[in-house]
């Protein structure tokens, strides 16, 4: 799958062990075999659709993320069981999950999503870095609900066929930008949903003006997810005071005793 012309360094790292890893399960398992297993998978269950009914009662839809590591600053938790962590998710509030199955550099795995999903009724999302068809048939043969879709990682081509695919498959896709030119070219797909990540892939600094430059340019009928970066409920605010209600919150949650206490407090 051709990336990006303007890939970030960190990610075509990334992205060259993406290539391997897809090799290696083509090996282990046909793309037929696997298109079978993702047709007899257990039933979608709506990702968009819960955070929308969330915001339609006046309160946040927060998709919270469970993940062990990241490039950037390593362990994040050292006790982590996702099944735990799900269960308290839900108790605090969460609509959605989000799952990381990257293993070589988030300590992630497709075992971790599966047993997160299996102990509660939470929609989930497959975080990973998805550059051909293969890992679509692969989500949702793990049961994923949703996929992420990172603009940067991926040629205007590449992003289409892969929305299409998963939009066959009945997943939603999360659609994640980081500027400008990257979100013109998502809305060339005319989403439901867009992610804005405040992190750049280039510096790794996190700012919240990421995504409040961004506003104006999204579209009124598509839903707007403000990723990375929310820590305070002044954060919480200013979001909420600009019209932004659905969040994807990680690494907040992930340094907590409590992951679902953590969430709770601070959206509510």
């Amino acid at each position: 799958m051709p990336m990006a012309i303007d890939t970030p360094d960190v990610l075509k790292k990334i992205l060259a062990r993406k290539v391997e890893e897809i090799a290696d399960s083509c090996e282990r398992e046909s793309l037929k075999a696997l298109s079978q297993r993702a047709a007899n998978a257990s039933q979608v269950r709506g990702f968009l659709q819960s955070m929308q009914d969330k915001i339609a009662t006046g309160q946040a839809a927060v998709i919270a993320e469970i993940k062990k590591a990241s490039p950037s600053k390593g362990v994040i938790r050292e006790h982590f069981d996702p099944a735990a962590i799900a269960k308290s998710y839900q108790q605090g509030g969460a609509c959605c999950l989000s799952v990381l199955t990257d293993r070589d550099f988030f300590q992630g795995g497709p075992e971790y999503l599966q047993q997160a999903r299996s102990v509660c009724d939470l929609p989930v999302i497959r975080k990973d870095f998805i550059i051909d068809p293969y890992q679509v048939y692969e989500a949702r043969a793990m049961g994923a609900d949703c996929i992420l879709l990172i603009v940067s990682a991926l040629g205007d081509a590449a992003l289409r066929e892969l929305y299409g695919l998963a939009q066959h498959l009945e997943m939603d896709v999360l659609i994640e930008v980081h500027d400008r030119d990257e979100l013109d070219r998502a809305l060339q797909l005319s989403p439901p949903m867009i992610g804005i990540n405040n992190r750049n892939l280039r510096t790794f600094e996190v700012t919240l003006d990421t995504t409040l430059a961004m506003l104006d340019h999204i579209p009124q009928d598509c839903l707007l997810i403000t990723e990375s970066g929310i820590v305070t409920e002044q954060d919480v605010t200013v979001m909420r005071t600009n019209n932004v209600h659905a969040f994807l919150v990680g690494e907040t949650f992930m340094r907590a005793d409590s992951p679902g206490d953590a969430l709770h407090e601070l959206f509510h």
